[in-house]
């Protein structure tokens, strides 16, 4: 129980005839100094009904409340400022993380529901820049986060192998293309020639209506199309793999937009069935004025399909695979158009479960402060960052600890681990401009600072050669392990802000804090001094690293023990 709850039912014991016990929650604040307690309620909400001064009311509430889970009910103006029991809340705190140790803040609200995770999706024969570092890390924190809480998340790389991309990128390999090249270098030599062909296209635009007639042979299955387009894609996954295996990130499933090809003709029946498709000019759209949203256009005047066609296939593909609970899409913020039309489609045809679905929107990262575009060739490699952050990791720890026996491994887990750490962070709608040398530094709020702390912490218990046990008491009543004490106890709350709102920051902040009221306690305490109060601080160390690689862990993040 966390310390609001626990003042929410002292109060309400007192004011239960006038005022109902959630009002008593919402009225509940946290001071600004630890000086005036760890809870405040203010008065002023009940001064109608008494019929007295705030500040009388708060004095006679504070002699009627039952004193046992406080140290002292302060009144200061129309406040009643609570200070909790160090020793009674430490000792609970520290005995549930000692005995469910890295299950803490675990939950089975999930029931075990489905939710495919829509994620990463890079486009074939383009390499995985920065820009899509974003939705893979952010989906497969969302991943660990609803795991926890009982639910079985199913990540989904919706690959974009289909589009009149292939069509530009047939045109170009057929005009300017080599296959000893493509062979030697598949990415880059398939990246070069798309920036070509949009260079041409400026002066020579009748390149574009080629790429429509060859994309339109490729959904006709022109042999000589298809064999070029499964060429491009093999290839193509090949490279994705290698930094996905840098990351640590498992796919379910690779089923991109090609795998919906067979499956649009259904949604354009039932779309038909239901008479929700209208002509427009030439091109076939439903109407979605109703929901203040734009036409959805489901077919083109040539009659190629959109985007919109192949989301609904996939979607209702996922309703039936999975019979999912929720549905999530972690896609940039702007294309929250299209997933509102897409719900808006889906309810016009009759499925409640459209509400079910939920597109997390998030941020660009910028360089210089400027947005990263492949078609303009403004690119930066996300292979590339990886390796740099793991060199400038491996860098550091031979000048900080050259004794350490696996500074390979060391370095990988610090390095990758600092350029996904950085991302989550920050709170997924913000933009950011990307700087690695801040990104890998083991001082300030980075992911480098988090796992060094941990290996800190991890090395006082090894010295100590301590064992926790779950059944003693370990109580403590010092400021600064106060402070420690109520980041643990709040991390059940984390971890359900973190899933309600689809937030890897929020995990990401409480290791921060953590970490850093961590840091303050070691410069102030002396931890192994032989004193009746030694086993209780280094549970609260043991609790420590518990909830560290925990939260590292959900982040997708390795917390190594020696650094």
């Amino acid at each position: 129980m966390n310390n609001k709850e626990i003042v929410a039912k002292a109060v309400y014991e007192v004011v239960k005839e006038v005022l109902p016990l959630e009002e008593v929650r919402q009225l509940l604040e946290n001071p600004k100094s630890t000086d005036h307690g760890d809870v405040a309620f203010p008065t002023f909400a009940l001064a109608k009904v008494y019929r007295k001064a705030p500040q009388q009311i708060a004095s006679e509430l504070a002699e009627k409340i039952d004193p046992t889970s406080f140290e002292k009910v302060e009144v200061v103006g129309p406040y009643l400022n609570f200070f909790m029991n160090k020793e009674v809340i430490s000792s609970i705190v520290l005995k549930q993380i000692v005995k469910e140790q890295n299950h803490y803040g675990d939950s089975t609200i999930g029931n075990h529901g489905a939710v495919p995770i829509d994620m990463s999706s890079p486009n074939i024969a383009k390499p995985i820049s920065m820009g899509h570092l974003r939705s893979t890390v952010i989906g497969n924190s969302i991943g660990f986060i609803l795991e926890k809480i009982g639910y079985d998340p199913i990540r989904i790389n919706h690959l974009g192998d289909w589009g009149t991309q292939f069509g530009k990128l047939i045109v170009a390999y057929k005009k300017w293309g080599s296959e000893a090249k493509v062979k030697a270098d598949p990415i880059a030599e398939l990246l070069r020639l798309y920036i070509d062909f949009h260079e041409k296209a400026e002066t020579e635009p009748e390149l574009n209506d080629e790429a429509r007639a060859w994309f339109k042979k490729l959904e006709e299955d022109d042999a000589e199309a298809i064999e070029l387009w499964q060429w491009f894609r093999s290839e193509s996954l090949k490279e994705f793999n290698k930094i996905y295996q840098m990351l640590e990130i498992d796919f379910d499933s690779f089923n991109g937009e090609a795998f919906y090809n067979d499956k649009m003709a259904e949604v354009v029946e039932l779309l038909e069935e239901k008479h929700l498709l209208k002509e427009d000019k030439g091109a076939e759209i439903v109407d979605l004025t109703a929901y203040d949203l734009n036409p959805a256009l489901i077919k083109k005047t040539d009659g190629a399909t959109l985007y919109i066609t192949r989301d609904l296939a996939a979607a209702l593909y996922r309703k039936r695979e999975y019979n999912f609970v929720k549905s999530i899409y972690v896609v940039g913020n702007e294309q929250s158009n299209h997933f509102k039309q897409l719900k808006a489609v889906l309810k016009e045809m009759g499925f409640d479960w459209a509400d079910d679905i939920y597109h997390v929107p998030f941020g660009l990262i910028t360089k210089d402060g400027k947005k990263l575009s492949t078609r303009k060739g403004k690119i930066v490699l996300l292979e590339e960052v990886l390796n740099e952050a793991v060199r400038s990791a491996k860098q550091q720890i031979v000048e900080k600890n050259p004794d350490l026996p696996n500074k390979d491994e060391v370095a990988h887990q610090v390095g990758v681990g600092a350029v996904v750490f950085h991302d989550l962070k920050n709170d997924r709608l913000n933009n950011f401009d990307f700087n690695l040398e801040e990104v890998v530094r083991f001082e300030g709020e980075t992911g480098p600072y988090v796992q060094y702390t941990h290996a800190r912490a991890m090395t006082i218990l090894e010295k100590a050669g301590f064992v926790p046990a779950a059944e003693t008491l370990y109580a403590l009543n010092d400021a600064d392990s106060w402070e420690i004490i109520k980041l643990l106890q709040s991390y059940p709350e984390v971890v359900m802000q973190a899933a309600a709102t689809y937030e890897p920051s929020v995990i990401a902040k409480h290791a921060i804090k953590v970490a850093q009221a961590f840091n303050k306690y070691y410069a102030h305490t002396k931890i192994l001094v032989e004193d009746d109060q030694k086993e209780a601080r280094l549970a609260l160390v043991y609790a420590v690293t518990t909830l560290l690689k925990e939260d590292l862990r959900l982040l997708g993040v390795h917390a190594p023990n020696k650094m």
